[in-house]
């Protein structure tokens, strides 16, 4: 049994957890853990540990919230850089939009985003994305930019079945993390996504504000993510870590 972790933010846990947190994830059957980019920096150190560790694959992006300014050509041709000349690259992530108050400027995220996308496009990698607060003009900039031709994963998802099924026919996945094991609500939602779109991930990064380190997320906790969604969907988990990493391979070629 494999199991893929399509987003986490591994690169941003201490250096000398890592080994363990690996260790354990491979103990629960992960087999391929994508660590997503969330500035030029973050990108840069996602490379490194993908040349590091066989279980890793990077992304390259800058979130939304990250977004300091418009993009420039400088901007650009860094992370444009970073995708071709890296074959451990497998995806753009983590871009989007993002509307929570206090956020960058509309703007400037729309043309971060549609310029990432265009990145992804020219390299053929598909597009992880980030949509809170923000899914009519995230959905409106995937559409005009054809996200359709490389493909896409709505990362994190906790939204309705309208919002799942606009993703899909946008030639996305839809990606299920441990919110799933705690919100009913979207528990119904997923009975009704067909397994088809769905891929695993569980959005893992250091988290001091819990009060064991026990607690912690990690891509071990994909198997819990897995195991609900089998009960859910009548499958043995087999059938689902086979089913969800098939459909994560369908577009990122790792």
């Amino acid at each position: 049994m494999k199991l893929c972790d399509s987003h986490t933010h591994i690169d941003q846990y201490s250096s000398s957890e890592l080994p363990g947190i690996l260790q354990r994830a491979i103990d629960s059957k992960v087999s391929l853990i994508i660590a997503a980019g969330t500035t030029i920096a973050s990108s840069k150190k996602c490379i490194n540990l993908s040349t590091q560790y066989p279980l890793i694959k990077a992304g390259v992006g800058i979130h939304p919230t990250e977004v300091q300014s418009f993009f420039d050509d400088s901007i650009i041709s860094t992370l444009n850089q970073l995708v071709k000349n890296n074959p451990q690259v497998v995806c753009m992530s983590e871009t989007g939009m993002d509307y929570l108050p206090g956020s960058p400027d509309k703007h400037m995220q729309e043309q971060a985003f549609r310029e990432q996308i265009r990145i992804g496009i020219e390299n053929n990698k598909p597009i992880i994305f980030h949509s809170r607060e923000a899914h009519e003009d995230t959905f409106r900039i995937l559409s005009e930019e054809k996200v359709y031709s490389v493909g896409g994963i709505m990362h994190y998802f906790q939204g309705d079945i309208i919002t799942a099924l606009k993703a899909i026919e946008l030639g996305c996945f839809i990606s299920i993390a441990r919110p799933l094991l705690r919100l009913p609500e979207l528990e119904t939602t997923v009975k009704h996504i067909p397994i088809k779109n769905i891929v695993l991930e569980t959005d893992c990064y250091p988290q001091p504000f819990k009060k064991h380190r026990s607690s912690w997320t990690e891509p071990r906790h994909l198997m819990d993510i897995a195991s609900k969604l089998a009960a859910i969907k009548g499958l043995t988990v087999e059938e689902v870590a086979s089913i969800t990493t098939n459909n994560l391979q369908s577009i990122v070629k790792f």
